[in-house]
């Protein structure tokens, strides 16, 4: 049985996992520990899936609930992937905050995952990136 939870915090050793295991890892700083680790300090929605207390999906973000919920990552373990997971997390996490509107980025080849589930294109998002100055 899988169980969909909110946590206050996953390990980095988990959070390593799950990221290599879904194929994020390719999208997010591996080598760099002490990042990955602020990273789930900074977050304030954890929503995992665990089957047998293993880690199999995790959703990670920030919410306010009520208002804005902001979606980090969102990484299946490749062996449970095509089987609701990632759907279940979305639709916990909408559950914590119903009146929140959720944004996130998506990986190319997740585009039309999340357009299955409802999400639209928005087009005033904007980003600064690390390299990039503030004017």
């Amino acid at each position: 049985m899988i169980v969909y939870q909110l946590e206050t915090q996953i390990s980095l050793e988990e959070y390593s996992i799950i990221l290599t295991e879904s194929g994020l890892g390719v999208r997010r700083p591996m080598e760099d520990l002490v990042l990955l680790q602020k990273m789930i300090d900074g977050s304030n929605l954890l929503v995992t899936a665990r089957q047998d207390q293993q880690l199999i999906g995790l959703l990670r973000g920030l919410s306010d609930f009520c208002y804005r919920s902001f979606v980090a990552d969102l990484a299946v373990s490749m062996g449970f992937q095509r089987m609701g997971i990632g759907r279940n997390l979305i639709h916990f996490a909408k559950d914590l905050a119903p009146n929140a509107r959720i944004f996130l980025f998506s990986a190319e080849d997740a585009e039309g995952f999340y357009q299955k589930l409802g999400f639209q294109l928005h087009e005033r998002c904007y980003q600064l990136k690390p390299e990039q100055q503030l004017l």
